[in-house]
Parts: C-alpha cells; sequence; structure tokens
C-alpha cells in the first residue's frame, strides 16, 4: 500500500517544479522530479516490459469515445516493441460514471484481473456508469463485495489524486493524452503517430531503438 504522507511529499515537489524548463541541449526538458512522478509511480499500472528503455503514459476515461478507439492501437505498439514500458494513468474527467470505471479497474488489481477489467470496459458499447461497470464485474467472475471495499483504498484514491495534480501541473486539456520524453500529443492517435512520439522520445533521451 502506497504511504499516503509520501505521495503528497512528491506531488507537492512536483507542483513546486516548473512545467516546463530551459537547457543547453533541448528547449522544453521535463523537470525531473515530474518524470519521477508521472513514469516511476509504483501505485500506477505498468504494462508492457516494466523495464523498457522508453515509457510511454496514457492519461484516459473510460467514457472517452476516442480512448476506446485507441485501444487496438496501444496493443499492437506493445506487441511490436519488445523494450517499452506503459503506464496507464486512469483520469476520469467525465464525471461519477467515469469515476465508479476508473476506481472498478483499479480496484481489480487486487484479484489480478486489471486488464480484463480495462479491456472490458473499453468495449463496452453502454456508458461507463455503475451498472454497466458492474455487468462487467460480474462477467469476468470478480469478487464484488471485496472489489466494491478495494474501490474505496488508498492505493485507488492516490492513483485518481495523482493523475488529477499531474494533469492540471501539466495543462492537460483531455483524453486521451499521451506522454513520453519531453513530448504530449492529445486526442485521436494512429499507430504511426505512437510509434513516432515513442522514437522521437528515445532520441530526446538518448536511448537505443527497441
Amino acid at each position: 500500500m502506497p504511504n499516503r504522507r509520501a505521495t503528497l511529499a512528491l506531488l507537492a515537489a512536483v507542483a513546486a517544479s516548473p512545467a516546463l524548463g530551459q537547457t543547453a541541449d533541448r528547449p522544453n526538458p521535463m523537470p525531473g522530479e515530474l518524470r519521477e512522478a508521472l513514469e516511476r509511480d509504483r501505485n500506477a499500472v505498468v504494462l508492457g516490459n516494466p523495464q523498457g528503455n522508453v515509457t510511454l503514459t496514457e492519461f484516459f476515461d473510460y467514457n472517452c469515445p476516442f480512448c476506446k478507439k485507441l485501444v487496438p492501437a496501444m496493443q499492437r505498439l506493445i506487441g511490436a516493441d519488445p523494450q517499452l514500458r506503459v503506464v496507464f494513468r486512469e483520469w476520469p474527467v467525465f464525471g461519477e460514471g467515469s469515476d465508479f470505471a476508473a476506481r472498478a479497474a483499479l480496484a481489480s488489481r487486487e484479484q489480478g484481473k486489471y486488464w480484463q477489467v480495462h479491456a472490458g470496459l473499453m468495449a463496452m458499447k453502454d456508458r461507463a456508469a455503475e451498472a454497466s461497470v458492474m455487468r462487467v464485474v460480474r462477467r469476468l467472475g470478480l469478487d464484488e463485495a471485496k472489489l466494491r471495499a478495494a474501490m474505496q483504498s488508498d492505493p485507488v484514491e492516490d492513483h485518481i489524486a495523482r493523475s488529477f495534480m499531474l494533469a492540471e501541473h501539466m495543462s492537460l486539456i483531455g483524453t486521451p493524452t499521451f506522454i513520453a520524453g519531453d513530448e504530449a500529443l492529445f486526442g485521436e492517435q494512429s499507430f504511426e503517430d505512437l510509434t513516432a512520439l515513442v522514437a522521437r522520445a528515445r532520441k530526446t533521451l538518448g536511448v537505443a531503438a527497441g
């Protein structure tokens, strides 16, 4: 379980750091404190290669239609790049139903079913709300009472709070937002767009191709 005091201290440090800076070698570097909070949060969801040499972070919402459309591209990207590390940030910006869905997905980690719940929620044609989310949960066979209890836990609260604070600090405008290296892309992206973003991040950070 994350330490809430440590989480708040790190967020305070991020809030005090400039969102963008200036160095001799690149014009808009991400401050180290911000990169640490964005990419290395132990309470984040990490997919792909946990030891990969570049990190792509996605901020998303289960009621965002473009986020839903991008699931196949993200799956393809992870499969095509063995050195890619992907951080999922649940950022429920579309209201109460989105918040319920994000909490359910994050709580499902305790039962080892995050990816299944995430994929099920993204595949829904209905709007994410308590009833539609719980249909997915029941179909996947999760313990509903255990899930509901975990939805109010510190790890879930901290993840969502950090997503909002990071998004506010970076002045993100909505979902989906993808961040790699020093660059962010907002809105619907193709597989090629995401591949190019990751390639630019490797070049910026001086790491080898995947």
